[in-house]
């Protein structure tokens, strides 16, 4: 049985936890299979004394009128040995082992909650009791009705309906309400107070043995402390001794004294609770496993928590890095999407900026006629016009430079997207915005120092065609001779349009077989010097400055949003509790 209440404790600290983090929408599924115990009863019926005899000690607020303007969540903790002591959710780790603070903090936090006008608040304070031995508005009467139904409407609420023995049973608010939600009383149990308080000549045998009203459940009577015994401080285990002798020697009730009393509805109340929890047990596991995956998953989102020492810290740091790192290059390897657009530049938008030259028109008639007159000076070429032709074909591939630069620039472009898309796609970065920035940064300099020495390396492809021009293809063209041409004819000939557009198409010729070669190079060095160096080396003067930095510069760098850590510590917490609570309900499964 004590497994199974501590298992149930467990469970309710965890969905209590969920609430304190503003995951309300997570509690309703969960705290709705849990067994809890819910007192009802109208106001001085002996609620609170019920509650206390139940407990043992001395812990609720006391006083006339409505003293109890909260619902009370209590979590009863058997502990092996030491001194009993009591817990408020709202002020963990505190121990109250004064039971007389303990109350006045109930009062306390209750005036925080609602002021001292008397109002009501349907927000619990949850207190856990750890032993080793077992002005009031109009509308307040609705409000608290409201709010009591709102916790005993739900299936898994066991009902202690507290109704005073001197006053008429058919007028109990308890009965009352607990029959609207309970109607078959299958969660029901009734508790008559204040049997020793009934007038003289009277008794309440009819009610406990259940004819006046019948319950599903016997009815249970209890005698408490008057408020005499309180002030007096009568502490809780005198006053069980004397309500079992009043029982017992009470003519009306000694032959039910055995199932009379604080201590026989402990029994029953842990008995029924026992059953619950075992019906439910299989629906339980079902629940505590699922929210511990959930849990587990929304840990991992979270990332781990930031190592202490520099040594920790860096290694987090490179290990992030390295996580980023690998998403770039399965971006470049086709392992996930976005490379191909690098393959684009080479295979459309390079090409097809190459025909946009419009070599055909830098070789006009006109053009040729021009260049080369100017190239021949004042001495007009002999044969060929070997300075014409140079500087034809050298003015025509200079032009290639453009293109060549703008699709270093379109690769540059593409790897800086990758990189920005690499980074929001890894998860750990977005828990350290400065880290994230940083990470950007070094890799978008990395990328413009490669795009900058691939610049350089493509443009002197083009440079080193314009510098050397390959002689094997001029070799390999006819001369006016061969043809049967005459060279006495006088200079001016050598400038008719038959022979400029020959000049031209041989130019061009030329530069189409230039441009087909550095189609396929400029790639390649593109490639190499970009492309590759990214996958190489992106972040090296990134851990190259790393290796320099203090603790307190890699603090800087891990400036992790505090919010997230104080989720995942409540996470990790509430992962905690419910791997504990999972463990112990399958314990008790096997042991069925």
């Amino acid at each position: 049985m004590e497994n199974l209440i501590s298992l149930v404790n467990k469970l309710q600290r965890a969905c209590t936890a969920l609430g304190d983090h503003g995951e309300e929408s997570a509690l309703p599924t969960l705290w709705d299979s849990l067994p809890a115990i819910a007192v009802v009863g109208g106001q001085s019926s002996g609620k609170s004394s019920v509650l206390e005899s139940i407990v043992g000690k001395d812990f609720l607020p006391r006083g006339a009128g409505i003293v109890t303007r909260r619902p009370l969540v209590l979590q009863l903790h058997r502990i092996d040995e030491g001194k009993e002591y009591g817990e408020f959710m709202h002020l963990p780790r505190k121990k109250f082992t004064d039971f007389a603070a303990l109350r006045k903090e109930i009062s306390d936090e209750t005036d925080r909650e609602t002021g001292r006008s008397k109002q009501i608040s349907s927000v619990p304070i949850h207190l856990s009791i750890y032993s080793p031995n077992e002005g009031q508005s109009d509308s307040i009467v609705q409000d608290i009705e409201n709010m009591v139904r709102s916790f005993i409407e739900k299936p898994n609420c066991i009902i202690l309906a507290i109704s005073p023995a001197n006053q008429d049973l058919a007028t109990s608010d308890a009965i009352k309400i607990s029959r609207e939600v309970d109607p078959k009383g299958e969660r029901t149990f009734g508790v008559l107070t204040k049997i020793d308080l009934m007038d003289q000549g009277t008794n309440a045998v009819d009610i406990l043995e259940g004819r006046a009203y019948k319950l599903q459940f016997p009815w249970i009577g209890v005698v408490n402390r008057s408020q005499a015994d309180i002030n007096k401080s009568v502490d809780m285990i005198a006053a069980r001794r004397r309500e079992r002798e009043y029982f017992a020697t009470s003519p009306e009730y000694q032959h039910m004294a055995s199932r009379m009393g604080s201590e026989h509805l402990g029994k029953m109340l842990s008995k029924h609770l026992e059953t619950v929890i075992k019906s439910r047990i299989p629906g339980l596991q079902s629940l505590i496993n699922k929210t511990i995956s959930e849990l587990e998953a929304e840990l991992s989102r979270l990332g781990k928590p930031i190592a202490t020492d520099t040594g920790g810290k860096l290694y987090m740091i490179m290990e992030i890095c390295r996580t980023f790192d690998q998403i770039f290059k399965e971006h470049l390897d086709g392992v996930r999407p976005g490379g191909d657009k690098i393959y684009s530049v080479f295979d459309n938008q390079f090409p097809a900026s190459l025909k946009r030259l419009h070599f055909d028109k830098h070789l006009s008639m006109d053009n040729v006629r021009k260049i080369i007159t100017e190239a021949d000076g004042y001495q007009p070429h002999l044969i060929a016009p070997e300075q014409g032709y140079r500087r034809l074909v050298e003015s025509s591939l200079v032009t290639i430079r453009g293109p060549a630069e703008a699709a270093v620039d379109a690769v540059f472009s593409l790897l800086k997207e990758l990189v920005q898309k690499s980074i929001s796609e890894t998860m750990e970065l977005k828990q350290y915005p400065t880290l994230r920035a940083e990470v950007l940064k070094a890799a978008v300099d990395s990328l413009e120092r490669m795009k900058e020495e691939s610049k350089r390396a493509t443009l002197q492809l083009v440079d080193m065609e314009c510098g050397y021009l390959t002689v094997e293809f001029f070799r390999k063209l006819p001369q006016d001779v061969e043809k049967g041409g005459n060279p006495t004819h006088s200079i001016f000939d050598r400038y008719n349009d038959s022979y400029l557009r020959r000049v031209g198409s041989t130019v061009l010729s030329y530069v189409n077989m230039v441009c087909a070669t550095l189609r396929n190079s400029i790639p390649k060095s593109i490639v190499y010097c970009q492309v590759r160096e990214a996958k190489r080396s992106l972040l090296d003067h990134f851990f190259a400055e790393l290796g320099t930095k203090e603790a307190k510069q890699l603090g800087k760098l891990l400036d992790e949003d505090p919010a997230i850590m104080q989720r995942r510590t409540s996470i990790a917490k509430r992962l905690e509790l419910y791997r504990s609570a999972q463990t112990e309900i399958d314990a008790v499964a096997w042991a069925k």
